[in-house]
Parts: C-alpha cells; structure tokens; sequence
C-alpha cells in the first residue's frame, strides 16, 4: 500500500517540482519514499529529468529495502510503481520461476513487474486484488497503467501531447503543472450536485481520473492521447457462497503487520468478522467509532459482536475538537470531498494506526445486495420514467415546493440524485446563474433509458462505489498510513454474487445470503437491530467548531471561482441556515470544504 507518481515526456522537470510531489505522497508510504529518474535518452540521473518515477511506501508484504519501489526488472527496463495489494498469486510466480525469473524478493510488487514482462498487458487479467499501478516499458517506449476492478485505489493522470504524468492524488500532480493548475467550471458542479468529482473528471482542468477497471497505454512521444480499455465487467459465474466469500476474507489476513477489523455493528463488517473467526484468525482486534450518548452510537451493538465472536475489540470515542483537525481532514480528502462520515472515519483511521497497520472492512454490502433504503424508495416512482412536469415556482430553492417541483422536471434516473445529493439542480442554477447547460448528474455510465433496480446498482457500481465509499475509505485510512481491505469486494465474489437468482440477491429483509453465514452474531440476535449509520453531529459542529468560518463564505468562493459561485448568493444560503434552517447543513458544509480546498491547493485567488 503506497503512493505513486511519475512523469515521462519532454519538459525538464526540476527537483523542486518533483520533490513537492513526492512530498505529497509522503503520509501514503510514511515508511520510504524514494524517487529515480532519467533524462531525454532515458539515460539514470540525478536531480531534474524529462522521465521519472515516485514512491512513497507503506510496508505490508516483505518490508526489507529490497522490496521498496520503483522496482525494476534484472535488465532495468521495465519499471514498477505499484499501489495496492494483490492475492493468492502464488500459483502463477511458481510458474514464473519454471520460466527463469528469479525473485530477490516476497513482495507481490515483484511478482506484477515480472508478470507483465512474461505476459504483456494480459497479466492484469491474473491479478486478485486492489491496485493502482503503472508500469514504465522502456524496452517498448510505452507506459502501461491500470486501476483495481472495483476501484478501491485511485490513480489519476494528466496528458498533453508529448507529455504524460500520473499520480494517486490530485495533490501530487498539481506540482507537476507548475503553477499552472486551474480549476475547471464543470467539475465544481459535478461537486456541487454530487458531494464529490465523479470520474473521470477532476478540480483541475487537463487532470483526469482514471476509471475503474479500466487500463491505459500511452506511447511515448507519439503526441496521442492515451489509449484506454474496459478490462472488466461483473460476469455472472457460479461458485459456493461460504467458500468464495470465506477464501476471500482469508485471503486479505496476509500481512506482514498486524491486522485489525473495523466493526460497526451493522450486517456487512459482522460477516466478514465472523468469517475470520470461522477459519481461526481470533488474533484480531476489532475497532469501532463512538459517539457516546446519541441516538447513532453504534459502539455497544458491536462491543456485543466482538464479545460474541472472542475478538477483542476497541471502542474509539469521536469526540473531537474539530476546529483544530478540519483543516487537515479536507486536505487528506484531496478534491473536495463532502461526505459528513468521513470525519469520523479519519479520526477511527487515526487511532487503529497507531495499533495496526491493516484493517479489513464490510464496503460493498449495500451495492451487492441493494442495501440502501433509498433503492426502495425511489423504485416507488419509477412509474414515471422519462416523463418530466414542469412547474413555476418563484421561491427560494431550497425550499419545500422547490423539492417537489426539482423532482418532477427531472426524469426518474436523474431524480435519483435527490435521494442522496447535497445541491439539488435547482439550487446549482441559484448559485451560479452564469452557467449555462449544466447537467442535472454528472454520472459516468449512466443508463438514461432504463428503470428498475438494475438501473440503480449500475449508477452506483460504476459511480457511488468506486469514487464516493471507497474513495472516502482509501483517503481516511492512507492519510494516517493503515491499509483497508474490503473482501466482499473480491471480483470473485462479486461475480459470484451477480449470478445469484433475483429472489435470492435481493431479499427482504435485506442481505439474507450474507446473514446465513454468521450464525453465531445471529444466533445472538445481533443482526436484527435497526442501522444508526455512520453519521457525526454535522449541525453541531456547523454551530460550535466551525461556526467562525461561516461569515464571508460566498465572497471568498466567489473570489476562487472567478464569479461561477454568486458570493451574495452562496450567503443567502448561509444566512438562512444560520437563522435555523437546520436542513441546509449540509448544503454549507459543501460549500464550506469546497472553500477550504481550494485555498489549501493554492487554486483560490
């Protein structure tokens, strides 16, 4: 688990510039980072190069120097910067070693750089995992790179002609552009309407995010564009439930660090918490995020799990002063990124690391098993289909009769953004009235002419998942340098689970495949309570913490935007949640971390 960058092309990149995006990286792969170089005939040097390669590591599999990264072949060229962790490949490296490969390390970084060297670009078809990796072919002049199948690493990229860079975060290519990083318009209203960036765009202009399942080839000095494939879709496949879903959580105990859990009490982590204890990995500590006294502390319900299971578990008070963190979680976030759980997720990250350095987690629950309630409740109305009402309304966006007349005009795959977004299209126009032709979502792979659930699971696999629950998961955790695992996530059993008959997939009460498999929580009854969710005290913290930050909001956004954000109008907004419209929280704290990341990027004027 690490953080990668790098740059090939024809601009001299100075160590000032690479060093800041080294720097950058730094909290990813807190335990080395390490950088080389070449110059225009690909020739090693030091100091500045028209070629270069980045690693910040995160020790897991094999933490002696030899492992660390770039990692070349024996002939060094071929070159490695590899993100991630990759399992049960033991099979496919004995055959490597009959073909002659000699490996001086463990580490699975090894392994990929000789598997492409052995089967080209088809080795990614071999790799049971998550990764971000880019492979520099100086053998073939061409760069290779590819992102997990699920997306739960990130890999971003940046090309111009004969210029090609790459990076984990948006942070670490900013440097590269030199001071001349912009934002892009349509982006801020992909994070207005969605709480995030929807891949493949990001804040900057020329900046992209590559998708998931999804690899690129870039030649060098050819001036093309990168050449982007599709390498995976689910495939629905047969298979044992308990098995699969057993081999997979067994799989991701492999470490050479100590491993934990996080548990929150709901179906999806007691799974893959009772499939540990199921196969004997007990040496576990559980970790949970608290919020003593309230209505969503999840703490006692998995304190109960734990003791249930024989792990030993630690509960983690969120109970912080916030003013004195905020500043720092929004740039772990990277893009502007308004998810009010991830700060509850960074301080859990914080204080797990400082015990473990992997943690396995229950993400992708809901997606696989149509978990979210919000899937019920818009399928109510999908009767409407593509038909849109519109409706005058002169007041104020936000308001009642505004919602009710948002939905109508909006066709019913494009209403399901108001079951979960923070600005509704209406609220967007409001405030940046010089916007023409905004879209009312900015989803990649949206299918515009289906109904049904299947349309809902493909808006969130190929969008919510991959670059809103995972990322938060990736970011929270790298940014204190802890691992998180997901085997529900494992492509097999993703697979697996696309195959399974409707009637058995999507159940009532939800989940019941993944319940039959912890018989011991359910035999306990603890797997029939009500989810609090993962939600902190937002409207407090506006209140308390952050309160100070609120006056002048719309000047200094409209001041970072150029204008696109109308600054009387962002405090129309502001003045009326600060006058007790509570429901407009979240709307200001979207506004308010899209305000602290711009300045902290140096993107505000």
């Amino acid at each position: 688990m690490c953080g990668i960058g790098g740059f090939v092309g024809r601009r001299v990149v100075d160590p000032g510039q690479w060093g800041a995006m080294l720097g950058a990286l730094k909290t990813r792969g807190p335990d080395a980072q390490k950088a080389v170089m070449w110059d225009g005939s690909f020739r090693e040097t030091d100091g500045a190069g028209t070629a270069g390669l980045l690693h910040a590591r995160l020790s897991i599999r094999d933490p002696r120097p030899e492992a660390d990264q770039p990692m070349a072949n024996a002939r060094r060229d071929i070159w490695i910067c590899f993100n991630g962790e990759v399992y049960g490949y033991e099979a496919d490296r004995a055959e490597l070693i009959r073909q002659g490969y000699a490996f001086r390390t463990t580490s699975d970084t090894e392994f990929i750089l000789y598997a492409y060297e052995a089967w080209g670009d088809a080795f990614i078809e071999r790799l049971r995992g998550m990764f971000a990796l880019v492979i520099l072919d100086l053998r073939s002049k061409r760069l290779f790179a590819a992102r997990d199948r699920l997306g739960l690493k990130p890999l971003l990229y940046y090309a111009d002609g004969g210029d090609f860079a790459f990076a984990s975060t948006l942070r670490a290519l900013v440097p590269y552009l030199g001071g001349q990083a912009r934002i892009a318009p349509e982006a801020v209203d992909a994070y207005l309407a969605h709480r995030y960036i929807p891949a493949p765009q990001t804040l900057v202009r020329g900046i992209k995010r590559l998708a998931n399942g999804t690899s690129l080839v870039w030649e060098f000095g050819e001036g093309r564009p990168p050449e982007l494939r599709r390498y995976w879709q689910p495939h629905p496949a047969p298979g044992d439930f308990r098995e699969t879903l057993d081999k997979a959580v067994a799989l991701r105990t492999a470490s050479d660090r100590p491993v934990g859990i996080f548990l929150s009490g709901g179906i999806d982590s007691a799974v893959v918490a009772s499939s540990l204890v199921r196969q004997g990995y007990t040496n576990i500590t559980a970790f949970t995020a608290t919020f003593p006294g309230t209505a969503y502390d999840e703490g006692p319900q998995a304190a109960r799990m734990a003791k249930a299971l024989g792990l030993a578990h630690r509960a983690i008070p969120v109970e912080p002063r916030l003013a004195d963190d905020f500043d720092r979680i929004v740039a772990d976030l990277d893009e502007p990124f308004a998810d009010p759980s991830a700060l509850p997720l960074w301080y859990l990250a914080r204080a797990a690391s400082a015990e473990v350095k992997v943690v396995l987690g229950g993400d992708g629950g809901d997606e696989l098993f149509a978990g979210y309630k919000r899937y019920r409740q818009h399928l109510r109305s999908r009767w409407r289909g593509s038909a849109t009402i519109s409706l005058a309304y002169d007041g104020l966006p936000w308001e009642k009769p505004a919602r009710w007349r948002e939905e109508l005009g909006l066709t019913w795959q494009e209403a399901y953004v108001l079951r979960f977004s923070g600005l509704s299209p209406a609220v967007r126009r409001y405030l940046q009235p010089d916007l023409p032709g905004a879209p009312a979502v900015h989803w990649r792979d949206f299918p515009s002419d289906q109904r049904g659930l299947a349309a809902l699971l493909a808006i969130d696999f190929a969008n919510y998942l991959p670059e809103y629950i995972l990322r938060k998961g990736d970011l929270c955790t790298m940014a204190h340098g802890l691992e998180l695992r997901a085997p529900l996530l494992d492509h097999r059993f993703v697979d697996l689970v696309t195959g399974l008959p409707a009637n058995r997939r999507f159940t009532r009460p939800a989940k019941a495949p993944l319940v039959e498999t912890c018989q011991v929580c359910r035999d306990e009854g603890l797997l029939t309570a009500k989810k609090r969710g993962f939600s902190p005290p937002l409207n407090r913290w506006l209140r308390e913490d952050l309160f100070a930050r609120l006056p002048d909001l719309g000047a200094r956004l409209g001041a970072a935007t150029d204008g696109q954000l109308r600054a009387q109008r962002v405090d129309t907004l502001v003045a009326a949640y600060i006058a007790g419209l509570d429901k407009l929280a979240e709307p200001v704290y979207q506004l308010l971390v899209l305000d602290v990341t711009l300045r902290s990027l140096g993107l505000a004027t």
